[in-house]
């Protein structure tokens, strides 16, 4: 007699039952009517190991990048106090996930807002850890690490052109203008005055001429090349442009320019060596902006304010990033009315196919079918005559 399929399953699911023989002589332990057998429990154990492991992983990879974070912050936020009136939202460091931190500062010259984000690897996740383990195998030019940037938003007034500017570690050329559309404008470049490991990227070269200058405490050249910093530096960039390429022209009252520093997350013992390269960044952004006490064309015998980025640039130079920006927003324009136009004609198509269909489902059996075989003929010529073109 066959089983019923539910109680084979049943049978099959169901597991063996309990040796309560009276032969056992292995370890046990009993409470009155309660007695429980170490020795039955093997593969159980294995599991209970392996949910403790996973657990431990948790919490432990949690902590380290708590630790991270907040040690690179701390390090940092007295240098903070002494730039924003509001340095840190209440609650100091805010945690999305367990590899994700931000911080928000406010109240300065010059700067709008400033957005600290830390991306940590997922030191919380084994299997996700695993896998960019074994990736990093497979896929040779794979890196992932701990990542803070610094993105500063300059107030309208600043004294800075529209334009791409950019220092950027070579280990982050292959694929940084993958992640930023933006530096898609610019050339990349050696520069004599930068360690081997670090490139320019910029429109034109009176840009990387000027900003290499030294104004007053601030020497970009110098800093960038400290070998105490080099290991955790990735990218510093000027730009007007937003990251990812957009759809259509961005109105003027829309636009805003950054200053964005990109940089490896030290150990917490070491988090304080890039405190000085922090701090230089501060100073970049008063001199491009002329609102602090150096800027571009000051000099220690004038005692006067600086003059900002775009007034220290050369005319032809101001001329040629503005008819470069026209020209970005030329392309933009006429991509966007090509996609529209495209569109419309993909809407125009689908709504004669529409009514062609509703036409012919209203005739006869016998001109339905006279019909399809026209649309038959028709679709083998137009396929022919691409033949021939080819």
């Amino acid at each position: 007699m066959a089983l019923n399929p539910l109680t084979q399953l049943g049978a099959f699911l169901t597991p063996p039952p309990v040796n309560l023989s009276p032969d056992y002589d292995g370890l046990e332990f009993r409470w009155k009517m309660f007695s429980f057998r170490p020795a039955l429990f093997k593969n159980e154990l294995y599991f209970l190991a392996a949910v403790l492991f996973y657990v431990a992983f948790y919490f432990i990879g949690k902590r380290i990048n708590e630790k991270r974070a907040n040690g690179w912050f701390d390090s940092h936020l007295v240098f903070f106090g002494t730039q924003f009136s509001k340095p840190v939202q209440p609650g100091g460091l805010t945690q999305d996930g367990n590899s994700d931190f931000f911080a928000f500062s406010t109240g300065r010259r010059g700067v709008r807002s400033l957005h600290t984000t830390f991306t940590l690897r997922p030191r919380h996740d084994l299997f996700q850890w695993v896998y960019q383990f074994v990736w990093g195998f497979v896929q040779l030019d794979y890196k992932v690490g701990d990542e803070v940037e610094l993105d500063f938003t300059l107030r309208e007034s600043a004294n800075i052109p529209e334009c791409v500017w950019a220092v950027v570690s070579k280990d982050e050329l292959k694929t940084i203008k993958n992640k930023r559309w933006d530096l898609n404008l610019t050339k990349t470049t050696e520069n004599p005055n930068l360690p081997p490991s670090l490139s320019v990227m910029s429109e034109f070269a009176d840009l990387t001429d000027t900003l290499f200058k030294t104004h007053g405490p601030l020497s970009l050249p110098t800093i960038l090349s400290n070998p105490a910093i080099q290991p955790y530096f990735r990218s510093l960039s000027i730009t007007d442009q937003p990251r990812t390429r957009p759809q259509v022209p961005i109105p003027p009252s829309q636009k805003s320019k950054h200053v964005i520093l990109h940089l490896t997350v030290p150990p917490p013992s070491a988090s304080s060596l890039t405190l000085p390269l922090v701090t230089a960044v501060f100073q970049l952004i008063d001199v491009i902006s002329a609102e602090g006490g150096w800027g571009i064309g000051k000099g220690p015998s004038t005692g006067k304010n600086g003059i900002g980025l775009n007034p220290g640039l050369r005319p032809e130079t101001r001329t040629k990033l503005r008819k470069a920006r026209e020209e970005v927003d030329k392309q933009l324009k006429e991509e966007s009315e090509k996609e529209k136009k495209e569109e419309a004609a993909e809407e125009k198509t689908a709504a004669k196919k529409k009514a062609e269909e509703e036409r012919v489902s209203k005739l006869s059996a016998a001109e339905q079918k006279k019909a399809l075989e026209r649309e038959k003929k028709r679709a083998i010529r137009k396929t022919q005559g691409k033949t021939k073109m080819r």
